[in-house]
C-alpha cells in the first residue's frame, strides 16, 4: 500500500512514517521541510507549501491509496496570524481534499482534527459524542469547518472520509512548537534531565492525554477501518487518558527518578481554563470502532518517556 502523509516532517508525521514503513508500506512524505522524517528507498520526498497546486500535483504524481493529512499550522500560531492558519488549516486542506476526490473516487481521507473544535468552558458534567463544536480559537474553528466539509465529502461519495479528533499528544520535542499547551510535553523533558520547572497550570489541572506511539495506532487503523463501524458524520473523538497535572508530575518522577520537588505551578487562569478543566470524556463512537487509548497513566509515561 501507499500512503501519502502530509506533515510528514512533524512530530506526529515522523513517527507516522516510520510505523508505516517498518510495515513494508510506501510513503509519499510531504511537507516543507523534512529533515525529521525518514528517510529510504521506501519513502517518496515531497518537500514543499500544502497551499501551493504545484506541491499537490507533484504528491499525486504517485499512485497513492489512502491519506492522511497532519499538515497544520498549530493552536499558538493559529491565533497570532489568522490569515495564514486560514490558508494552511482551511484553504489547504480543502485543495487537498478536492485533488483527492479528482484523482480517486472512494479513496480513504484520514483527517487529523483537535479537540479543540469543543472550545471552551467545556460540560461540567463530562463530554460526549452528543457534545456539540463551539471552537473559541481559532485553530479550533478551522478544524472545524474542515470536519464539516469531510462529513459532507464523505456523504457524498467524493471521498471514504474518517475524520479523528486527537487530544493533546505527549511527548513532544521540546523548542517552540507553537502549541499554546506545550506544558504538557516540556514536564516529561524537564523530569527527565532532573531541570526545574514552573508550570503555567496547577497540581489540580485536568488534562486529556494520548502517546505519539498510541496516536499513531490510531492512525494506521482510521487507513484501513471499514466505514460501517463509524457514526454518519464520519467524524470521532478518540478516547485518552484524563489526567491530573500533579499525578502526572509524581509518575514522571517516579520513572525518571527525579525528585518531584524541582516542579512548581504559576498557574495562569486563562491557560488552565483552556488546557487544564477537561471533565470526563465519554467515546461510545470511537470505542465501538476499536480505537483505544494508552491504558493508564503509568503506560502513557512510559510511552512518552521512551526513545523514538
Amino acid at each position: 500500500m501507499s500512503v501519502l502523509v502530509t506533515g510528514a516532517g512533524g512530530f506526529i508525521g515522523a513517527s507516522l512514517v516510520s510505523y508505516l514503513v517498518e510495515q513494508g508500506h510506501e510513503v509519499v512524505a510531504l511537507d516543507r521541510s523534512l529533515d525529521m522524517c525518514l528517510k529510504g528507498d521506501q519513502v517518496i520526498p515531497v518537500e514543499g507549501d500544502l497551499t501551493q497546486d504545484a506541491t499537490i500535483s507533484e504528491a499525486f504524481a504517485h499512485n497513492v491509496s489512502a491519506i492522511v493529512h497532519l499538515a497544520a499550522l498549530p493552536g499558538g500560531a493559529a491565533e497570532t496570524d489568522p490569515e495564514l492558519s486560514f490558508s494552511v488549516n482551511v484553504e489547504g486542506a480543502w485543495k487537498l481534499l478536492r485533488r483527492a476526490a479528482r484523482i480517486k473516487s472512494g479513496i480513504r481521507f484520514v483527517y487529523a482534527s483537535t479537540i479543540a473544535v469543543f472550545g471552551e468552558p467545556l460540560p461540567t458534567d463530562g463530554l460526549t459524542d452528543s457534545t456539540p463544536v463551539n471552537p473559541r480559537m481559532i485553530y479550533g474553528m478551522h478544524k472545524a469547518m474542515v470536519e464539516m466539509a469531510v462529513s459532507s465529502m464523505a456523504r457524498r461519495g467524493e471521498l471514504d472520509a474518517i475524520g479523528l479528533r486527537l487530544p493533546g499528544i505527549v511527548a513532544r520535542p521540546t523548542g517552540a512548537s507553537g502549541l499554546k499547551s506545550a506544558f504538557m510535553s516540556d514536564i516529561f523533558h524537564a523530569l527527565q534531565r532532573h531541570e526545574t520547572i514552573e508550570l503555567p497550570v496547577s497540581q489540580d489541572a485536568q488534562m486529556w492525554m494520548m502517546t505519539v506511539a498510541n496516536a499513531v495506532d490510531c492512525l494506521v487503523s482510521a487507513i484501513s477501518l471499514d466505514s460501517v463501524v463509524l457514526p454518519e458524520d464520519r467524524i470521532v473523538t478518540l478516547p485518552a487518558l484524563r489526567v491530573r497535572m500533579g499525578d502526572l508530575v509524581a509518575e514522571i518522577a517516579r520513572q525518571t527518578g527525579a525528585d518531584p520537588s524541582i516542579v512548581t505551578y504559576a498557574p495562569d487562569v486563562t491557560l488552565e481554563a483552556a488546557f487544564g478543566n477537561y471533565p470526563l470524556l465519554s467515546t461510545p463512537a470511537a470505542d465501538a470502532a476499536g480505537f483505544r487509548h494508552d491504558g493508564d497513566l503509568a503506560r502513557l509515561v512510559q510511552r512518552a518517556l521512551a526513545p523514538r
